[in-house]
Order: structure tokens, then sequence, then C-alpha cells
């Protein structure tokens, strides 16, 4: 990554978390904590504006993680569909599967100009449709767990590498 582009992303880093610490809470219109079911399906996902924003969140605070090839909490590592479950799981209480092609499946297709923060992005790594995924943050950009040996990072979806390979974006979100 070139400095100044680790830079900004330092820089938005930073205002996203600092934000986030001292904003007031929002309150949800949903159920209190305390109530909220533990499990939420896919279809539940209602509140594009809060929820986008819990899941970005999630995304970088797990930056610098190692990957892990099945890996699916950060003490052990992640892989790349472990990040997008753990992150989902956490931020919205959301189980999703474990697999890059499924959770493909199970998200309706977003144009890529019309991506928001929260959904995801899918490429083609391995050779087969669906074999990766990161989640969107806006900007043209995308948390992911790239490979083995690697960690969590930022990258952009206009990189030659990534741009190549891109299969689409899907998002989980409720239609309003």
């Amino acid at each position: 990554m070139k400095p100044a582009c680790s830079q900004s992303v330092a820089l938005l880093t930073m205002v996203l978390v600092l934000a986030g610490c001292s904003s007031t809470p929002v309150s949800r219109p949903s159920q209190p904590a305390a109530s909220r079911p533990v499990d939420r399906s896919v279809s539940t996902i209602q509140v594009p504006s809060e929820d986008r924003q819990e899941i970005v969140l999630y995304a970088l605070s797990l930056l610098d993680v190692n990957y892990q090839f099945g890996g699916a909490n950060p003490e052990a590592g992640l892989d790349c569909s472990g990040l997008v479950y753990f992150i989902y799981k956490n931020a919205l209480g959301v189980t999703l599967p474990h697999n890059a092609a499924e959770m493909a499946r199970l998200a309706r297709p977003v144009d890529r100009q019309k991506l928001q923060a929260g959904d995801l992005v899918f490429f083609n790594t391995l050779g087969k449709p669906y074999s990766h995924v990161g989640v969107y943050i806006g900007d043209n950009k995308f948390v992911h767990a790239p490979s083995s040996r690697g960690h969590i990072k930022v990258e952009s979806l206009n990189s030659p590498w990534f741009a190549a390979r891109f299969e689409g974006g899907r998002s989980l979100m409720a239609v309003n």
C-alpha cells in the first residue's frame, strides 16, 4: 500500500472510530438489547443506516487480524467468509454461512455504482465464482482477509488485481 493511501485509510479509520466514540448513542426502534433475539435471519436487517454503520465499525476494528484458513474468530484468525460471518454475527446478530458462495446466494445483486457501506463484494480468486468475499466500506474500498501469511486489510476495488477478478456486489439489507 502506498504511504498516501495508508495515511488516508488510517485517517478514515480514526475519524470513524472517533465519530462512534463521540456521538450520542443511537436508539434503535427495535427491541431493547436485553430482549432482542440472539439470532436474526437475513431478512430482518431493516435499518440500513444504523446497521451499515455497525458493520463498517466492526470491519475496521478487525484490521491487522491474522488470516487463518477456516478461521471464524479474531483470536485464532479469520478467513474471508469467517470475517464476514464474524462481523454480521457481532454487529447485527445475523448468522451467515461460513462460505462465500453461500453468502452470495443469500444476498441480492447490487450494481457496483450503487454499493453502500456494509454490502458484500465478491471475487473469483480460485477459478470459481464467488470464491472470495469482502465488506464494502465506501469510496470503492473494502475490508477483507486476503490469504495465508496475510492479515485483514483495506483494498481498493480499482486495484488491477481485484478489478480483474470482481464478480459483483451483493446486499443482505432489506430494500427500502
